[in-house]
């Protein structure tokens, strides 16, 4: 009958990964990460600097972007200096994303306008036309009076070519608020295919700026939006998305994930047929009326509460089953290890 079950529940989750796979497939984007690397960057409001925590959030959001679809391609400049620089136009290597990356250095002032026009440019040769087109820019500077008045002249240009564009507005997401805000929003009045989208992030929420990229509307595939304007708030609001099952990331350790999954679930049953066998036994032998009494007087205790005791029981039966389930996985993995290890001694 277990094996039954754990087949059962095998497959479903075996039919959910295909679907998801499938709905992933739909997305065909050519993209360009726009990375600030003004010295406002060396701030330390997002640990360790706004820069490494930036370039930790633009590996996120490339490593995402890549797994939509096989085709999809990721390329990176930075946007301040003297000029703003195309370290790659177009790449589905990792390693050469994290080198791009690496390099970037703090230098001069943010130039938006100039680093958006050189990524728009750069998506007009991507190497599948049937890609749509979009810009991610992390913007963690304030913006120059220029770029204030080159925006909405740049929206327009953007938007008659196609381009979506992504804005991560962190650190100094206050002075540009207004700007950012009017930008995306004239982007995005009648595209309901290739949305644009405002995320802003803020430091007061001690969350890390790659957690709430990853559970932001940006990545979503289907191009879910933050609000009726564009605009998300995952970092004021104090983050989006759910936390993961049993704090492990399904995306980085699926195996781990699963075999807690099953665990949990075979712990639920185990102690559902437990208490469905001693539930009458126990009702007999404690049939002389103190029960009742004692079940009296807690319930009064209850109403007359915040019903808080019953929270904390169900808070402890909850950890004390993700204990247990957590230890019969290692278990398995333990008794797996030790097999192995069995069978290459006697070849």
């Amino acid at each position: 009958w277990n094996r039954i079950v754990l087949l059962t529940f095998l497959y479903r989750l075996l039919v959910e990964e295909v679907i998801e796979v499938r709905d992933f497939s739909m997305v065909l984007e050519a993209t360009m990460i726009c990375l600030d690397n003004s010295e406002y960057m060396r701030n330390g409001d997002f640990p360790p600097t706004r820069l490494d925590a930036q370039s930790d959030a633009a590996n996120i959001v490339c490593s995402a972007k890549l797994e939509q679809n096989a085709e999809n391609v990721v390329g990176i400049l930075t946007a301040a200096g003297n000029h703003s620089r195309i370290l790659e136009t177009s790449t589905q290597d990792p390693t050469v994303i994290l080198s791009c990356l690496h390099s970037v250095q703090p230098s001069g002032e943010l130039q938006l306008t100039q680093a958006l026009l050189k990524a728009q440019l750069a998506l007009k040769h991507k190497p599948n036309p049937h890609q749509r087109a979009r810009i991610i820019a992390f913007v963690g500077s304030p913006l120059s009076e220029i770029d204030i008045q080159e925006l909405p002249k740049l929206g327009r240009l953007l938007k008659k070519n196609g381009v979506a564009v992504d804005i991560i507005s962190f650190g100094e997401h206050e002075a540009n608020q207004d700007a950012l805000s009017a930008f995306i929003g004239g982007l995005d009045a009648g595209n309901s295919e290739n949305a644009s989208r405002l995320l802003v992030v803020d430091s007061q929420t001690h969350q890390l700026l790659s957690d709430v990229v990853l559970m932001s509307p940006l990545l979503r595939v289907d191009g879910g939006r933050g609000g009726g304007d564009g605009e998300g708030r995952s970092g004021v609001g104090g983050g989006s998305g759910e936390e993961f099952p049993f704090g492990v990331d399904p995306a980085v350790d699926p195996e781990l994930a699963m075999a807690l999954r099953i665990s949990m679930e075979e712990e639920q049953a185990r102690i559902a047929a437990s208490a469905a066998a001693a539930g009458p036994s126990e009702t007999q032998e404690d049939g002389n009326g103190d029960e009742e009494l004692y079940g009296k007087e807690e319930g009064d205790m209850d109403e007359s509460g915040d019903g808080g005791g019953q929270n904390d029981e169900e808070d402890v039966d909850e950890e004390e089953m993700m204990r247990v389930a957590i230890e019969m996985s290692l278990a398995e993995q333990k008794e797996q290890g030790e097999k192995k290890e069995t069978d290459d001694k006697m070849e």
